[in-house]
């Protein structure tokens, strides 16, 4: 398999803006698969909250743990920061599994803390485990979607940790599904959860993460991240989006019929997911250039892959973002249809 190439992350609102020549509020982002109506940040925080150093008795660890269903848990700053941290906690020449294509911010992690980082595929995670130290896979797999049963992601972690090996799972994306997830399960000899509040709580911005893990291994971690991992307002409002289970509740049905929708959407204009989420839909096609390019020029902006080539779409916002990805849609694939089979690059 070939070394992995990607492209920057989604989310460069500003930068398509600034290339496009179009101003940044009429834009639609599509390109980072955040709920877009996220956990809604009530008025009213204390003034004590930005004044005030961080501490850790202000209720969030025990929102948390009651959240994921322990406490085995260390607050970090967005899971981005235990993606860079990680690595460094074993020796270099580890060799690391991962899914290809996945979430390219493990992989580069990984090779600068001198690391060897192995793609797999799918199909084979299970015949190359005993060459592994380290398994890292993003659950549901971020773009293509792929989820495994927690039976099958248990018996590996059975066989990686009797030789002192880790399963490394990243469950940026399992709040809308939870019961896949592994969390509950924290701590266990060789396993390590990372979790977020950026995707199904749309609180990207806050930069809330956690990790799981033994309470050793969590020692090590929070030394070298080190003290006011997070600000307090940060906090203070994780902490509240962790304790709302009627909103949590709601948003899943809300999010389970928008996945459907967008699959559909796609699928209306000739491209058919090959995999996703709740929260987005991967489309692989030989022209995904051209469509990324096409619905930037109508200021919609979606993530585009090189390996494979690919799109990644998330949702639209509310009924009048749903239209006018159906209406562009409709101009931009037709366009590129109508160019491929006269021969050109529309």
């Amino acid at each position: 398999m070939s070394t992995p190439v990607t492209l920057p992350h989604g989310g460069r609102l500003r930068q398509a803006a600034r290339e496009e020549g179009i101003p940044l509020s009429r834009w639609l982002d599509l390109s980072t698969g955040i709920n877009p109506v996220g956990w809604p940040v009530p008025d009213g925080m204390p003034a004590s909250v930005w004044s005030r150093l961080p501490e850790e008795a202000d209720g969030l660890e025990q929102a948390a743990a009651a959240y994921y269903g322990t406490d085995a848990l260390l607050p970090v700053a967005g899971s981005q920061a235990a993606i860079q941290a990680l690595p460094g906690l074993l020796p270099p020449g580890r060799r690391v599994g991962m899914l290809h294509p996945s979430y390219a911010e493990h992989a580069h992690a990984w090779r600068l803390a001198g690391h060897q980082v192995i793609p797999l595929a799918v199909e084979e995670i299970e015949s190359r485990l005993d060459g592994l130290d380290v398994l890292l896979l993003v659950h549901p797999n971020n773009p293509t979607g792929d989820t495994f049963a927690p039976s099958r992601l248990q018996a590996w972690l059975a066989d990686l940790a009797v030789r002192g090996g880790w399963l490394v799972v990243d469950e940026a994306f399992m709040d809308a599904t939870p019961d896949l997830g592994l969390a509950p399960l924290c701590p266990r000899p060789g396993l390590v959860v990372l979790r977020s509040l950026g995707k199904f709580f749309g609180l990207a911005g806050a930069r809330v993460g956690f990790v799981l893990a033994e309470a050793p291994l969590l020692a090590r971690l929070s030394a070298r991240l080190g003290p006011w991992c997070l600000s307090g307002p940060s906090r203070w409002v994780a902490t509240r989006a962790l304790e709302d289970r009627d909103w949590q509740i709601r948003t899943r049905a809300l999010l389970a019929a928008s996945g459907l929708r967008l699959q559909a959407c796609l699928s209306a204009h000739g491209l058919v997911p090959d995999g996703g989420t709740d929260v987005f839909q991967w489309v692989r096609t030989p022209h995904a250039r051209q469509i990324h390019q096409g619905l930037r020029r109508e200021a919609i902006l979606t993530r585009l892959f090189t390996d494979p080539l690919s799109l990644r779409f998330g949702l639209p916002a509310d009924e009048a973002q749903w239209q006018r990805l159906e209406v562009a849609l409709a101009w931009v694939v037709g366009r590129v249809d109508a160019g491929h089979e006269r021969g050109i690059d529309p």
